[in-house]
Formats: structure tokens, sequence, C-alpha cells
């Protein structure tokens, strides 16, 4: 098979991290701020962002939940009323505690020793506190039961070891909250929360999840029970991508979020919170980034398509420019999963080929070149984003379709891409998953191999808890491993439980994790 020679550097197999932040850096999508562990966020990287919002936005409204905006800022009582969450947070929290600066004298400048705040202000970690501090006063009665809200977000969190996207001291989000009369309409919610995460993540970001509750020690902070959506990038890792919380009465009785039932007795609330971050963006890096840059799949891509006209600084560029135009009407006046395809026309000035490079690294799905030759023939020079390689020539797969033909067949061509990219990720996914390690030693024994990216392992376990488990996560990390979840649609257990030899309950997954 001839050598191929790809647009980056570094490829996975030789060093994933340095290949992760390369594709970042050659698809334009961030940048290092000047705050350490704060990022800028670039068009293309926000543009991902803004489709993932708009797509999961969707969703969240057709579940009736509205959105709402609260304060960045937060008392730090509202925290100090719920002991176990703030302990969650503590070590991460930004505090503000003056309002004013002054000149020190020498060209700088500190904070004004006269505007010392009363009372200290955390920058929002997360917003329990805050929202259960409005909903103590919303809600009165069972008629204003259930209440469902949602805001988009920025969350400061103090990070000591960050990576673009995945662990940043600043990211963006959505946090779902909400208040119910009973514990099983929390719960229900609670898992409408997490399902409608694994929908977006297959449907829409094409990753395919596991859906299933974490262990005890994997809770949030203050919860009863919390679900998640793992996926596995393309080292065999784990990425926490979507987590959803039954708060029980704790935040309730805290914050004081009381109802008077129908019988006229005042009575605790059920809460429950949901989330899911800029963090998906780095999840889509890593399930469906190649050794030529990122690929996004059709659904999440700000240009599902774009067409570069192969100009020469010529008077004929103009009819080409013309040419292309048409082709990018055509080609819009379709609709695609649902929406109008989204159709860049690029005529910036340069060359064709570094312009296709540029797309293939930033992961258009479709790139269409059209030249002066192309234009007389009625053809294009399309490329399929996730078909790249023609592997017998070592060339790019050029395909060259009418251009009319183009246009009627771009709805089926990017849903088959969508389809596709899905596939492969759940094949690659199922591939490095075993399920017949029943001892500890195969476990240590698979992840001190000589392989480099060595998966999952799917065990089964007696569901310890307490000082049990805390023997357990030790014995993992001393591998360098954490449990991750309970997969919902998980076999029934055949077997004992590999920690603690009693017999098992269920089957939970183990992997090294983000």
């Amino acid at each position: 098979m001839p050598a191929i020679r790809h647009a980056l550097t570094t490829k996975r197999e030789d060093d994933f991290a340095a290949w992760y932040q390369e594709v970042i850096a050659a698809a334009d999508m961030a940048e290092e701020s000047g705050v350490r562990g704060c990022m800028v966020i670039k068009p293309w990287g926000y543009g991902i962002w803004e489709r993932m919002q708009r797509l999961l936005d969707d969703r969240i409204k057709a579940a009736g939940v509205q959105n709402a905006y609260f304060p960045l800022f937060i008392p730090l009582k509202n925290f100090e009323r719920e002991a176990e969450h703030v302990d969650g947070f503590a070590k991460e929290m930004a505090v503000v505690t003056h309002h004013r600066l002054i000149a020190d004298g020498e060209g700088g400048l500190i904070p004004d020793p006269e505007a010392k705040l009363e009372e200290p202000l955390v920058v929002r970690p997360t917003s329990e506190t805050i929202i259960g501090d409005a909903m103590s006063r919303w809600i009165q009665s069972w008629r204003d039961l259930p209440l469902r809200l949602n805001q988009w977000a920025n969350v400061v969190r103090w990070e000591m070891r960050t990576r673009m996207f995945l662990r940043t001291s600043e990211f963006l989000w959505q946090e779902g909250h909400s208040a119910h009369a009973t514990a099983q309409e929390a719960k229900d919610e609670t898992m409408m929360a997490l399902e409608m995460y694994r929908a977006f993540a297959e449907e829409d970001a094409a990753i395919p999840v596991i859906a299933g509750e974490k262990p005890e020690n994997e809770r949030f902070p203050g919860a009863v029970e919390t679900w998640s959506i793992e996926a596995m990038m393309q080292d065999g890792k784990a990425l926490q991508a979507g987590t959803s919380h039954y708060l029980g009465d704790n935040f309730a009785h805290a914050a004081n979020i009381r109802y008077q039932n129908q019988k006229g007795r005042e009575t605790l609330c059920h809460t429950v919170s949901w989330g899911m971050s800029t963090r998906m963006v780095g999840g889509l890096i890593m399930t469906h980034g190649d050794d030529d840059g990122l690929r996004v799949p059709p659904a999440l891509a700000p240009f599902q398509v774009v067409i570069l006209p192969m100009l020469r600084d010529k008077p004929e560029d103009e009819a080409l420019l013309t040419y292309c135009e048409e082709l990018r009407a055509a080609i819009a006046a379709q609709s695609a999963l649902g929406e109008p395809v989204r159709v860049l026309h690029d005529k910036r000035p340069g060359k064709a080929a570094a312009k296709r490079w540029d797309w293939v690294r930033k992961g258009a799905p479709i790139i269409i070149e059209v030249g002066p030759r192309d234009m007389e023939k009625g053809v294009v020079s399309l490329l399929k984003r996730n078909a790249l390689w023609n592997m017998e020539t070592g060339k790019p797969a050029f395909e060259n379709p009418g251009s009319g033909e183009v246009a009627e067949g771009m709805p089926a061509m990017l849903a088959d891409m969508q389809a596709a990219m899905l596939v492969e990720a759940r094949e690659r996914r199922e591939a490095n998953i075993r399920r017949d390690v029943t001892d500890m030693d195969t476990l240590a024994a698979h992840f001190a191999r000589e392989q480099k990216y060595p998966g999952w392992v799917e065990v089964q376990w007696a569901k310890p808890t307490g000082e049990a488990l805390e023997k357990v996560v030790e014995r993992l990390k001393e591998l360098r491993l954490t449990l991750r979840n309970v997969p919902i649609d998980a076999a029934p257990v055949d077997g004992p439980c590999i920690f603690t030899g009693q017999p098992a309950v269920e089957r939970v997954y183990v992997a090294r994790a983000y």
C-alpha cells in the first residue's frame, strides 16, 4: 500500500496527548489565554459548541424545561449551608473579596483595603445553591411543582492540571435544575436527562456512550444518585460526557425548598440537577479525529459543505465564482438531518490545495473543489472527510459527480456520513472492551501489558460500600484505574465479585479516564 502523507506531524498511535493538542491548533479551534487554565475559543471551535448548544437546547425545550439565568457570583453563606456539597468544591472555588482596586504607588494596582466585601462571593462553580435559593422563594404550593429550569452559563473551577476543552479553570455548559413533589418524580427527571444526553451524544455527536449509575465514590457532592454517559476515546480512556443527579431532599433541606401539599402540610421538595459542558468538544476531537486533523459529524459541523473555487487571478475567475455561487445556492436549498444544508463558498484568495487542507484539518464533512475544466464539464471534485484517502493510490479519494447530482444527493450523503461515523466509533469501542476478566491479577495484567491503549474492562462486583469500597478504590488507584459506571443494559451477573469474592450483584466498567 502506498505511503500516505498525512496533514498532521503527530500520529495518534505515537503520542495521543500531543496529537490532541496539535488537532486543536491545526483546526484553529482554540488557543491559550493569558490566564492559566483559561482558553480563547476561536470561531470554528465555538461554532461547533454553538451547534451543540442549538441541538441540545432544542431537546431541553422539547422536554418542557424552560431556560433562565442566575448570577455568576454566589454568597459564601449559600455554600456553607450544604457541608457535603461545599467540601466537594472547596479546593476549586475562586473567591471575590474586594470590589475596587487602587494604585500601589509603584505603577501597579492592589485591592483597596477599604473596599473589602462584607461577605466573600464565590465565582460560580455550579448553581445548586443559588438556584435553590430562588426555588425557596418561587415554590409555595403543590401547584408550583414541578419547577424545571435550565441555564447556559460559564463556570469556574480552579483546576490544577488543565487541558483545553477537557479540563479548564473556566468552561461553558448548561445546567438543568428541577424541584419535584415526590422522590419518584425526581428520579424520573434524572433518567429523562440521562436519556436526553445519550440521544444527543449518539444521534448528534455520533459518539457511542454507555449510560449507567456512578458508584458511590463517584457521586456528585451531596447527591443520592449520580448517573452518567461514558464515552471511549481513541486511546481507550473513558470520558464522562454528561451527568444527571438525583439530589433527594438534601439541597431542599439546606435551601428550605418546601411546598404545601394538598393536605396543607409543609413538605420538602426532591431536587435534580444535570449538566453537559464544552468537555464534549474535547470528546468529539478524541472520538472522531484522525491523523489529518478533526472530523466533525455533519449534525455538528458549522459548515457541512465547503466549496473551493480554483481561482487563478484571471478574468475568467468571475465566471467560476458565479458557477460556484449557483452550486452553493442549489446545495443550500436542500435539507439534511432535519435542517437546511449549511454551505460555505470560500472565496478567499490562495491556492485551492492549501485551502483544501485547511478545511481537511478543520474537519468539514464535504469539501468540493471546482476548477475551470470542472465548470466546462459540469462536474465537481468532491472529498468526503470520513473517507479521505484512496488506499490503493495513497492520494485523496476525489469523486467527480455532476453539479446537479451533487445538490440532489447531498442530503443522503450527509445522513450516510453521520450514521457511518457512529458505527465506526461504536465498533472501535466494542473491540476494546473485555468482559472475560474474573480476578484482580488478570485485571492488573491487562492494564500492565505492552499495549498503549488497553481500553475498558467490564467486571462483576458486589457493590461494596463504606470502608470496603474505599479499599477497592485505593486498589484501583494503584493501577491508575477508576470505576466508571454500572451500565443500565448490562447482562445479568453470573459469578463472584472480582474485588471481594462475594456474590456479584451488578456489572461495572473499569478504565483509565480523563
